[in-house]
């Protein structure tokens, strides 16, 4: 499984929604109306789903998940969650959940 394949194939199904791929922190990333709500780094996809959500609650309950820290310096977004690889099947139902909180 190569993630920027798996990324790329992401970005087509969501672009009828009106998503389009850009940039954040540097890494490829997945936005509507201007605003991230996907990103990947290396062969994590981490999505914003809002903190103490469901779909938070359950992206994080997968085996090595964890809140996503860009930088590396234990400072995680509270709303982001780092979905690895392992985990590419449940990709598209979070990047669609992550979707419907960016309003």
């Amino acid at each position: 499984m190569d993630p920027d394949t798996l990324f790329d194939d992401l970005a087509a199904d969501l672009a009828t929604r009106g998503v389009a791929a850009g940039a954040m922190f540097g890494k490829r990333a997945l936005k509507a109306n201007g605003k991230a709500f996907a990103c990947l780094k290396n062969d994590v996809l981490a999505v914003k789903l809002g903190d103490g959500t469901r779909e938070h609650t359950a992206a994080l309950a997968l085996t090595g998940s964890e809140l996503f820290d860009p930088s590396g310096k234990k400072r995680p977004f509270k709303d982001w969650v780092a979905v690895p690889i392992a985990h590419a099947d449940r990709w598209p139902e979070l990047a669609k959940a992550a979707l419907a909180t960016t309003a």
